[in-house]
């Protein structure tokens, strides 16, 4: 089979082009040019096995990043498992803004909570080398994931095990954030994200639970002046805003993403 005939299958299956495409391309490492440029290349029988596999659990609605194990955030390519979400562009903001707090400073302590497959905490440490930066998870198979993609890109980064704020007693950050899962355990929309950990996903509830916990124990961990910037539904500003108001922060303000949606809120902590 030659990568024509492979692409022609994949579309057969109920896959679209540029799926297949990607699918193809990260099973020969040749990119969408070259795919094109040379269909004529031949599969070898792995690589054949592999694709019908892969278009398979492609066709049947996994998604693409859970198929390959492979996403790109903030150019870098991740290692992803359905033990750990998909990174989202949109969350490419809460980096930007994290980056912008971090100007100016000399190797400042910064926390990931909830870090996943540890896009947020490689991110801010690829862009800002000086930054001590650390991350922590309640799954141990996800802190595997992000670990392992820390040690892939040679970015350092400390990793630990727990909850929230539980693993980081005494220690205090000049920047912390967090993407931590928002979703109302009653939304439509968690249907068509089967695929990825609920737990990461909603707390369940209003979906608003793991957004106060963290507000609620931020203040025992940050220093004077420093940004705590969340991750939240697009109709969340207004209650993650008077959360961190009502537990002593100072000014919160709310970014949007490129759709206009309201996508992250942050504050200073002003003790």
């Amino acid at each position: 089979m030659n990568i024509r005939q492979a692409l022609a299958a994949a579309r057969a299956a109920g896959v679209d082009r540029l799926d297949a495409q990607l699918l193809l391309g990260a099973l020969t490492g040749r990119d969408r040019a070259a795919l094109i440029a040379h269909d004529e290349a031949e599969l070898d029988t792995e690589q054949a096995r592999r694709l019908a596999t892969w278009t398979a659990r492609r066709a049947a609605g996994e998604p693409l990043a859970y198929v390959t194990g492979r996403s790109e955030f903030r150019g870098l390519t991740l290692d992803v498992s359905p033990a750990t979400l998909i990174p989202r562009p949109e969350t490419e903001l809460l980096v930007e803004w994290g980056l912008a707090c971090l100007a100016g400073s000399s190797a400042p302590a910064v926390v990931d909570l909830g870090t996943g497959s540890g896009a947020i905490a490689l991110a801010i440490k690829d862009a800002c080398r000086a930054a001590q930066v650390c991350a922590g998870d309640c799954s141990a198979e996800a802190l595997a994931v992000a670990r392992g993609n820390g040690t892939r890109l040679g970015l350092e980064v400390e990793w630990l095990l727990g909850d929230w704020w539980q693993p980081l007693q005494g220690r205090r950050f000049a920047l912390a954030l967090a993407n931590p899962p928002y979703v109302a355990g009653d939304d439509p929309h968690l249907a068509a994200l089967r695929h990825e950990p609920r737990g990461a996903l909603t707390p369940e509830g209003d979906g608003l639970a793991a957004l106060r916990r963290i507000v609620e124990g931020a203040p025992g961990h940050l220093l004077p002046g420093a940004w705590l910037l969340l991750e939240h539904g697009h109709d969340q500003a207004d209650a993650v805003a008077r959360m961190l108001a009502a537990r002593g922060f100072g000014g919160p303000r709310t970014r949007h993403d490129l759709a206009g949606m309201a996508r992250c809120t942050g504050a200073i902590w002003c003790a």
